[in-house]
């Protein structure tokens, strides 16, 4: 078990007084057996209701309904929790999903549709010829070792790059480039999960690492994949390992750029984009 204390801290300063509309925020993490939360608290600058809910998703969402105007912004997360999963290699693959191609149950199927949907269509040729070299029709294959295949032939064979701009690369432009963000590398691995006939879905949250400074942390994403008996297991195809317990999920989506960790937006007389700073930290609480 590791006991992790997690601080997000995002702040906007703006050229004005602005009135601030709603605002979403996804920051609390996904509980489970794998994750249990001690304490989570939200501090938020200007005045304001925060209304909370779970969206399709089973995601924890809070509403910000701001009560006055600011030329400011402050939204501080700390988390709290224990993670579990220490040993994310132990689990059991129904055996109808050990060998790869399967189809799922027609019950789970229906469950499944938006994570086996392919969202860029026009990327299928260039996916096509880039899977080849791990399966082709005909073959038959450990279902887990494709998976692994894949996930590390991103994190050895594409130069990360951190991006601060909203949304993500194109699987295509990603393959293009060999470079991308932990978005970019995600969105690749869950497309070219969906066009093999895998359910995969995106997960945005946070990942500890000792090595890191105070306030050099950052927001990660990956992705999981749902395998019939054990369930969705994730793949972080940035550094190539399975998710376990260095990896806190906070959101998950069918779409890469439906769960950013906070989004909203302003009214203002002369609107100008605001200037944004993003501090996260996650460390790990000994004793």
């Amino acid at each position: 078990m590791r006991h992790l204390q997690i601080t997000h801290i995002t702040q906007y300063q703006f050229a004005e007084t602005v009135t601030l509309l709603p605002h979403k925020l996804l920051l609390r993490p996904r509980e489970g057996p794998e994750i249990h939360i001690e304490s989570s608290d939200i501090i938020i600058q200007p005045q304001h209701q925060l209304r909370w809910h779970r969206d399709v998703s089973d995601n924890t969402v809070a509403i910000a309904i701001f009560t006055e105007s600011s030329n400011r912004l402050s939204i501080a997360s700390h988390v709290s929790l224990q993670h579990y999963d220490n040993q994310p290699l132990n689990f059991l693959v129904e055996s109808y999903a050990v060998s790869f191609p399967f189809q799922y149950d027609a019950v789970e199927r229906l469950d499944l549709e938006p994570y086996l949907t392919v969202l860029y269509k026009q990327d299928q040729s260039v996916m096509h010829a880039w899977l080849q070299q791990f399966w082709r029709a005909g073959q038959i294959v450990e279902t887990y070792l494709l998976l692994e295949w894949i996930n590390k032939a991103i994190a050895t064979g594409f130069s990360y790059q951190q991006r601060e701009e909203p949304g993500v690369q194109s699987p295509a432009m990603t393959l293009s480039k060999r470079a991308g963000s932990c978005r970019d590398f995600a969105t690749l691995f869950a497309e070219a999960c969906r066009y093999l006939g895998l359910a995969a879905r995106f997960v945005s949250g946070y990942q500890y690492s000792s090595t890191l400074l105070y306030g050099q942390g950052s927001t990660h994403a990956w992705s999981e994949v749902y395998l019939p008996g054990a369930g969705w297991k994730g793949f972080d195809s940035t550094s190539g390992e399975v998710v376990g317990h260095h990896h806190i999920a906070v959101a998950v989506s069918s779409h890469p750029e439906s769960i950013p960790p906070v989004s909203g937006s302003f009214i203002a007389v002369n609107p100008q984009s605001p200037l944004m700073e993003v501090t996260v930290h996650v460390s790990e609480i000994k004793g």
